[in-house]
């Protein structure tokens, strides 16, 4: 099992980063491992929603089927998936407020699954922190 969090302060107010967080139609344009959706996302994400989403770790790309677990405006989005060879990944972002025009954004994600073990698991840890503090430097400037 792999597990990371990446935070970060960034000089953006709170709506301004939850609407370009939770507008699935921005993801290709900040969340580096997002390679597309393979099938069209709504347009607003809500508790239950399915997104079928191509995702490239490793240099390897998986379609991950995701459900949308929680949504709490300006506060909190929480998905969970499954892809190829029985990958399961879980993503938590979290937004607070850390002053009038600045935003704390934290990413937790873990993923699991017979192949996500041992140095493999290490791998796709440092692969993944790595994308992630990217995504969070092209959050801000998008947001």
């Amino acid at each position: 099992m792999g597990q990371i969090t990446a935070n970060r302060n960034l000089p953006v107010s709170v709506d301004k980063v939850w609407a370009t967080l939770s507008d699935l139609s921005t993801w290709d344009q900040w969340l580096t491992i997002h390679a597309g959706w393979l099938e069209e996302p709504p347009t607003t994400v809500t508790p239950g929603a399915r997104l079928v989403e191509k995702v490239v770790m490793l240099g390897m790309a998986n379609k991950l089927e995701w459900t949308v677990d929680a949504v709490e405006a300006e506060k909190l989005l929480s998905i969970s998936g499954t892809g190829m060879a029985g990958v399961k990944a879980v993503f938590h972002f979290g937004v607070t407020p850390a002053g009038s025009d600045a935003t704390e954004v934290n990413i937790d994600a873990s993923f699991s699954g017979s192949l996500v073990v041992g140095a493999l698991a290490k791998a796709v840890e440092k692969d993944a922190l790595k994308n992630l503090d990217d995504s969070l430097d092209k959050l801000a400037e998008l947001a």
